[in-house]
């Protein structure tokens, strides 16, 4: 009897709500711990972010005009889907990561968690951030949150799924957009849940996710002059310095996720102080009696 030739996996990038190979025909080989080559994956370059970016702004201004309570059943139905297939999940968090399958379907049931959590926070953090200002004239003075445009995540390589979710939920749900860099070690996790984003509600461009090299990626997040913000949890100082620099140049918003793998599982990586990362306060006045 013939063995079958084993024909592994591809997976792919996923800008625009499309999933696409990378432009420059890369791929790398996703490795077990124990170094058994599990499948293959694409392997971002500069285009594929400057694509990834183009998706993100387009898909921007649509996703910030949704109402705050769209916003959240969106994010809620993501969590439905996550856990329509958490068997599916937990399997390629065990595989891929090495942790028991107990283990990773709890990881998993934590994703779902944190969705549900911060899809409650969409019609409510703008009452709790947001002000009624005194003001010595006959008007009335509101500062609002605003979504900051489109956002860079770099996620941290432990844990895979639980910290991408806790990166990505408070930035989009005000309505900004995102370019994910899925974690280097683990990549696979963060392009499956992409399947799951495809098939919630949520709007193409509006999470972007790439894997590759986050150092090679890194200068040209830094240096891109239509992301408005940086969320680095890589917890890498020299990707970090990076990053900040380019900020620097530019004023992009940079802010550092600090948090250890097991923080990831916490209430430390539901603080709903991290939405003001990404987003501005707008200031208006309006004369009273008009």
């Amino acid at each position: 009897m013939s063995k079958h030739l084993e024909v592994l996996k591809t997976y792919k990038l996923y800008i625009g709500g499309n999933f696409v190979r990378s432009e420059s025909g890369r791929y790398l080989a996703a490795k077990s711990p124990g170094g058994v080559h599990l499948d293959n994956y694409c392997h971002a370059s500069r285009k594929d972010l400057r694509d990834a970016v183009v998706a993100a702004r387009g898909a921007f201004d649509g996703w910030a005009k949704r109402t705050a309570y769209l916003r959240g059943q969106i994010l809620y139905r993501a969590a439905e889907m996550l856990q329509h297939r958490t068997e599916e999940l937990a399997a390629e968090i065990a595989r891929s990561s090495g942790v028991r399958l107990p283990k990773a379907r709890a990881g998993v049931n934590t994703a779902i968690d944190r969705l549900v959590y911060y899809a409650g926070w969409t019609d409510k953090y703008s009452q709790i951030f947001g002000t009624v200002n005194p003001v010595a004239s006959p008007h009335f003075n509101f500062t609002t949150p605003e979504p900051t445009g489109v956002v860079a995540i770099v996620a941290p390589d432990e844990p895979p799924l639980v910290a991408l979710v806790s990166l990505i939920a408070p930035v989009i749900l005000s309505g900004n957009s995102a370019v994910v860099i899925a974690s280097e070690k683990h990549p696979l996790t963060a392009l499956t849940f992409a399947e799951i984003l495809a098939t919630s509600d949520l709007p193409g461009g509006v999470v972007n996710i790439l894997a590759g090299k986050r150092a090679e990626l890194a200068p040209h997040i830094a240096s891109h002059m239509d992301i408005n913000a940086i969320v680095d949890a890589s917890g890498s100082a020299e990707l970090g310095a990076t990053l900040k620099g380019g900020a620097a140049k530019n004023l992009k918003r940079y802010s550092a996720s600090k948090l250890s793998a097991t923080d990831w599982f916490t209430a430390k990586a539901e603080d709903p102080y991290k939405i003001l990362d990404t987003i501005e306060f707008k200031t208006a006045w309006h004369p009273i009696g008009v």
